[in-house]
């Protein structure tokens, strides 16, 4: 570069030259520029340079003409150099670029195969997790069909638990109706013993057999003084007498009446073998005030002691 750029200013020196022979002269400061230039050529100029030949003012014509083109070319080499340093300068940190993403692009492809490999084990859990889910859901149809059934049973038995506390309040009222009416109706039951004596009979006449023994008289219905048995209210009764007679040819005998009426006779012998028993009960409606007693016929005995052999029970069943 430094001698092409010499020899260029040495071509211009000479151009120079010839046009001021050409012109008739040369001042003062041509004359310094001229020896400057010669200097830095190292050529000294000398007097008789305007004597040269018009052939080589032609030649350096030609030579000025080379070197303008010649230093165009120049320039565009300097500047093609100029452009080749700042390409290379971004080739360069185009290529440093491109390392980087191609790092980059390494590591983002270690990070796709990451990605794929965790993808894969997360399908893998999503097909489990969508089993998981299907299986609940079946579940979850079972676990509602039994809700729904059961939910149906709660109702059918809220149902019946209605119709049961309804029952249950009529019974309870039943029940204290009953209560009411057991509180209010009077309690009648007796039970009687004859005579610690022994026998009695045989009389001419039929009697009333008083049972003076009282072992049970619930309602005081029973008169030891009478022997009869007086009903307090309107129901049903059960009544119920046993005789007894401990000796040989002896009748024993023994009559239920309501009222004036016979209900039954119960008659035995003795048979000189050992001792005779009869008994008998009977349930009858009775209005209240009606009368129940027993009567020893005439000519016949019974026989009774502390063992009560000879009883005479009743007790009222229900009022009407």
């Amino acid at each position: 570069m430094r001698s092409a750029a010499a020899f260029l200013a040495l071509l211009l020196c000479l151009y120079w030259t010839r046009a001021q022979g050409e012109s008739g002269g040369v001042t003062e400061n041509d004359i310094t520029q001229t020896e400057v230039q010669s200097e830095i050529l190292g050529i000294k100029a000398t007097s008789d340079q305007t004597n040269i030949t018009p052939d080589i003012w032609a030649e350096l014509k030609e030579l000025r003409d080379m070197v303008i083109q010649h230093s165009v070319e120049l320039k565009k080499m300097e500047k093609l150099e100029q452009e080749n340093t700042v390409i290379q300068a971004r080739l360069t940190a185009s290529e440093i670029k491109n390392a980087d993403l191609e790092a980059r692009l390494n590591t983002a492809e270690n990070v796709v195969e990451e990605l794929k490999r965790e993808n894969t084990v997360l399908e893998a859990r999503m097909n489990n997790c969508e089993k998981v889910v299907e299986e609940l859901k079946r579940e979850n149809s079972v676990l509602n069909s039994r809700l729904n059934t059961a939910e149906n049973v709660v109702e059918e038995l809220k149902r019946e638990n209605t119709v049961l506390e309804a029952r249950m309040s009529s019974n309870e009222l039943q029940v204290e109706e009953l209560k009411r009416e057991n509180a209010e109706r009077p309690k009648v039951a007796f039970s009687v013993g004859l005579t610690d004596a022994g026998y009695v009979g045989p009389f001419n006449t039929a009697i009333t057999l008083k049972f003076s023994k009282i072992f049970t008289n619930i309602g005081q219905a029973y008169s030891p003084t009478t022997g009869v048995f007086t009903a307090p209210v309107r129901g049903a009764y059960y009544f119920r007498f046993k005789g007894f007679e401990i000796k040989s040819s002896k009748w024993i005998g023994i009559k239920l009446y309501h009222n004036d009426k016979m209900i039954t006779a119960s008659y035995d012998a003795n048979d000189n073998i050992g001792n005779v028993m009869i008994s008998s009960g009977f349930v009858l409606q009775l209005e209240k005030g009606d009368m129940i007693y027993l009567v020893l016929p005439s000519s016949y005995v019974v026989w009774d002691n502390d063992d009560n052999h000879c009883t005479f029970s009743g007790f009222l069943l229900f009022a009407m």
